[in-house]
């Protein structure tokens, strides 16, 4: 994996010294792997999150107050270390991504009791962190939903259903969104704190995908959850979804990009040996041209993700338009480089087992999951109107 883009200036030496050990940790412990069964890649995801536990990776998932790394949440570090795990095998940074994913909401709107259940766990990899937002009807337009949470004395009583729910079925707690009042829109909305072993939770179905990661639809029926579990006062869940979801935006850019430059690796090194009409591959110019076109869409995708990311870091704005270019871009651009390199593969590119075939069933998800593409373009359209208004118009003199 090249590394060149470590020397901009988005990075410190501390998030190059972070990609080197991750890079070379990565190499010698993970592989692209696709398993057969459901069960199979239940243990393996249990797996990675202990194995990256171990080696102090989760800890990039929480901050240091509560067993993490760093004193803060930093996106350069989520970015980083999820380009380099999604390189080296796309079940390692699902298994990362959801520590953290999981986890934020505790992390941006909990108690410090909350922080200390939770947050230590997390990073040392013993408790697997799961989000609960979406539903049936309730996908992109988050403020449809209708799990409800009423109050009964000092407890929450939730139902409702939650379904794409990513880590559904083998997570210890799931932090999840229902509605609090009949307010429109997504006012009324508010933020639990839900262990998987709690009464009237239960796991109503299982989901496979064309990547095969653990996903699950949840059904709430009389379940109580303590209103110490709350996080942030009451009808505020909706602001911290998506306080948690802009911070981890750009590390799903940076995950396509891992997806990306792994697809290009591989594409360089079967053009450079592939055998063709007396010549390899690579003295085509039609596969010259496909590989530029590659190379320019990974690095237009990485300067957009580590600006965003640096914007939230470093300028500590709100980066939510810059977000949603890094992720829009990052994961259309790696579809192309990923459909170009299972081209250049020919029939071997979907063979069962060639890791391009793999990527080009991982990249797909991306493209949808914490805002589809199509929302991502209405997010940045409707952050363009409000940060960049219209010049006004000089009098015309009489």
């Amino acid at each position: 994996m090249q590394r060149t883009h470590l020397d901009w200036p988005f990075f410190d030496a501390p998030h190059r010294a972070l990609a080197e050990g991750l890079g070379t940790w990565a190499a010698s412990n993970l592989h692209h792997v696709d398993d057969a069964t459901r069960d199979a890649n239940d243990v393996r995801c249990r797996g990675l999150v202990a194995t990256l536990g171990r080696a102090g990776w989760t800890r990039y998932a929480v901050p240091a107050a509560y067993g993490g790394a760093l004193d803060a949440l930093d996106s350069r570090a989520l970015c980083l270390v999820r380009e380099t795990l999604a390189y080296h095998d796309g079940l390692a940074d699902f298994a990362f991504a959801m520590q953290g994913l999981g986890s934020g909401a505790i992390t941006i709107a909990g108690d410090d009791a909350l922080r200390q259940a939770y947050l230590p766990r997390v990073a040392a990899g013993t408790a697997i962190a799961a989000f609960a937002l979406s539903e049936p009807d309730a996908g992109s337009d988050v403020a449809a939903m209708k799990t409800r949470a009423v109050p009964d004395g000092d407890h929450f009583v939730l139902d409702g259903c939650k379904t794409w729910i990513s880590n559904g079925g083998i997570a210890d707690f799931y932090t999840v969104f229902a509605r609090t009042s009949d307010e429109a829109g997504a006012r009324g909305i508010s933020a639990f704190v839900v262990d998987a072993s709690t009464p009237g939770l239960t796991i109503a179905d299982r989901i496979d995908v064309i990547a095969p990661h653990p996903l699950a639809t949840l059904r709430f029926d009389g379940c109580r959850v303590p209103a110490t579990h709350l996080l942030g006062p009451v009808g505020q869940g909706f602001k911290v979804a998506m306080r948690t979801l802009d911070i981890f935006r750009a590390s799903v850019a940076a995950a396509a990009l891992g997806f990306a430059r792994r697809a290009f690796d591989e594409a360089l090194q079967h053009a450079r040996t592939r055998a063709m009409f007396g010549h390899t591959l690579a003295d085509f110019q039609l596969t010259q041209v496909a590989l530029a076109d590659m190379a320019t869409d990974i690095d237009a995708a990485a300067l957009l993700t580590y600006r965003a990311a640096w914007q939230r870091d470093v300028q500590q704005i709100n980066a939510t338009r810059e977000a949603a270019m890094a992720k829009l871009t990052a994961t259309e651009n790696a579809q192309r480089v990923i459909d170009r390199a299972v081209q250049l593969f020919g029939g071997a590119g979907v063979a069962k087992g060639n890791i391009v075939e793999s990527l080009y069933r991982e990249i797909r998800a991306l493209r949808i999951y914490e805002g589809a593409s199509e929302v991502q373009r209405l997010i940045i359209g409707r952050e363009s109107l409000k940060q960049f208004a219209a010049p006004s118009v000089p009098s015309q003199a009489a």
